[in-house]
């Protein structure tokens, strides 16, 4: 059964460069989602009440996946195995993963294996040979195997929909004997194109036994075995959206809000081992896909983008006082500390602020590893895949959906940049809350260029950008030294318990604190200034409007 996409946002290497489309769009292609499941779980799955359906069949699969001494195929995001399943022998060839979201197309062909050997010259699709083009196959050998337990069942879903059902338990083994177990779901749709009802079934399984949504295939995991890489998840950054002036305007929607899930999806194991980038990262995810509804309301029906919203906010709540901490004690305190090394005050507060940090990631990792967010992936994925912003749109928005997206881009970046030019006038006289309000429409003007910028000449976009940043990083500071105050406050109670610091001490410590920033906030006051004067002397690289247009007739 197939097996879904990369722990990063970016895209695999493109091994087709240059090929036709239209030989890749007529690939045969498999859809599904992928879910880890608890060992301890696993009989209870199979015997859920909405699995329950025509019998099912058990089998014992030997897999043996094949690469080039240098790893071509996984750096093309391609996997080539040998089955053994009872006396059929097998070979497979898929694709690499398309889009960016939880239930992906991948492309796949699978064919007798000739004398039960891997003949890879045997895959005579065109498109298939365009994926091992220029790959020495003379040189392919395995490189790692998998045996699993199948447990599978096709479930007849709607009118014309069905979905295959495999429960696999496992092992991958590496040539130098590393082992790595097996126990997930995979739900592909056998039948029909609506990936809704993938996404339905998995939140029914999902509330009868707890699952998580499992962005790594079997063979991305066993390759990184087989390399020796280190099982703690890494912290992934955003990667980069490629849009064509041609696109609609519809498939940009469907483009960030895919790449902003699976952003959010791929640090979720970085913050379950409390890496403060894996907070950081899930958080800005997490602000990027807020943004897009914002950005894109003008085709998104406002109740769904309503709910939506607030559903993502109380995720960012959830781990937003581990990122507080995190920044008060490495970017705050520690310059400081540095500069005062004797303070003991200083010292204590770093203590309290510790311990502050350590309730902090406890409490991402409990909203991350809760059921609540599998079940909030999972609808947001269901939102995407399944287009449900057509549900009962009103004629006007409907309307935009097919429309190119160039124009559409221009009016987005035209009124976010109105609108934080607004806020940044007068800026010397602007109070706390102004600056804040200036800070979060720099981000979202920022968001903006980051989801349109393959559109435009990528010069005319770096030099902007370079104009942004100045601004970006010192209202992003100001904002840090703004709930300082707040944080050192939260403290109180656990500095006045330090059998070693008296209240004189406290008081000596929060204030060298904050002391520090004042007298840096105000020499900066003036860099500020002109950072503001840079950015409203930006020339747009995009075509400015003067209205926001009207909806397409």
């Amino acid at each position: 059964m197939p097996e879904s996409q990369s722990t990063s946002p970016v895209p695999p290497a493109n091994p087709a460069e240059g090929a036709p489309v239209s030989v890749l769009a007529a690939a045969p292609q498999e859809i599904e989602l992928k879910l880890a499941v608890d060992p301890k779980h696993l009989a209870r799955l199979k015997t859920a009440p909405v699995l329950a359906g025509p019998r099912a069949v058990t089998k014992t699969l030997r897999n043996t996946y094949f690469d080039t001494p240098e790893g071509d195929l996984a750096a093309r995001g391609v996997s080539l195995r040998l089955r053994h399943s009872g006396a059929k022998v097998l070979q497979t060839l898929k694709g690499p993963s398309a889009g960016g979201g939880m239930a992906l197309a991948r492309s796949e062909w699978e064919i007798p294996a000739p004398d039960g050997h891997l003949v890879p010259q045997a895959f005579t699709d065109a498109a298939a040979q365009v994926l091992l083009d220029g790959i020495d196959l003379r040189h392919l050998g395995p490189v790692f195997s998998n045996e699993v337990k199948r447990w599978t069942r096709t479930l007849p879903m709607a009118a014309g929909l069905a979905v295959d059902v495999a429960v696999d338990q496992g092992v991958t083994r590496a040539a130098d004997g590393r082992e790595e177990p097996i126990a997930e779901l995979e739900l592909e749709l056998a039948e029909g194109q609506d990936r809704r009802v993938l996404y339905d079934l998995a939140l029914a399984l999902h509330r009868a036994v707890p699952l998580r949504l499992e962005l790594r295939t079997k063979a991305e995991r066993g390759y990184a075995l087989a390399r020796g890489e280190a099982a703690a998840p890494k912290a992934v950054k955003a990667g980069p959206l490629n849009f064509h002036p041609d696109d609609t305007v519809e498939a940009a929607l469907a483009g960030v809000a895919r790449a902003c899930l699976h952003h959010m999806a791929a640090n979720e194991g970085a913050v379950l081992a409390g890496d403060p980038s894996g907070v950081h990262q899930l958080r800005v995810a997490v602000r990027r896909l807020r943004s897009a509804l914002t950005l894109f309301k003008a085709i998104l029906p406002e109740p769904q983008a309503a709910t939506l919203k607030t559903a993502l906010k109380g995720l960012a709540d959830a781990v937003g006082p581990a990122r507080s901490w995190d920044v008060f004690l490495e970017e705050l305190l520690a310059p400081v500390a540095a500069a005062m090394p004797e303070q003991e005050s200083l010292q204590a507060l770093a203590v309290a602020a510790q311990g502050a940090r350590g309730r902090g990631h406890t409490a991402a990792r409990a909203a991350v590893s809760g059921p609540g967010y599998t079940e909030l992936l999972l609808t947001l994925g269901r939102w995407v895949d399944g287009r449900c912003w057509r549900d009962d749109a009103p004629a006007d928005r409907l309307a935009w959906l097919g429309q190119p997206l160039l124009p559409f881009a221009d009016a987005v970046l035209t009124r976010q940049r109105h609108r934080a030019a607004k806020r940044s006038r007068h800026f010397e006289r602007l109070d706390a809350p102004a600056r804040h309000g200036l800070r979060i429409a720099m981000k979202k003007l920022r968001y903006a260029v980051d989801f349109f910028r393959e559109l435009y000449p990528q010069k005319a976009v770096r030099k902007y950008l370079e104009r942004l940043s100045g601004l970006q990083d010192g209202l992003g500071h100001l904002n840090d030294v703004a709930t300082m105050d707040a944080l050192i406050r939260e403290l109180r109670a656990d500095l006045a318990a330090a059998k070693d610091v008296s209240p004189a001490g406290w008081d000596m410590g929060a204030g060298l604190v904050l002391g520090w920033h004042a007298a840096h906030m105000a020499v900066g006051e003036d860099a500020l200034c002109r950072a503001v004067d840079d950015f409203l002397d930006a020339d747009p690289f995009w075509t400015p409007v003067d209205h926001w247009p009207h909806p397409p007739s």
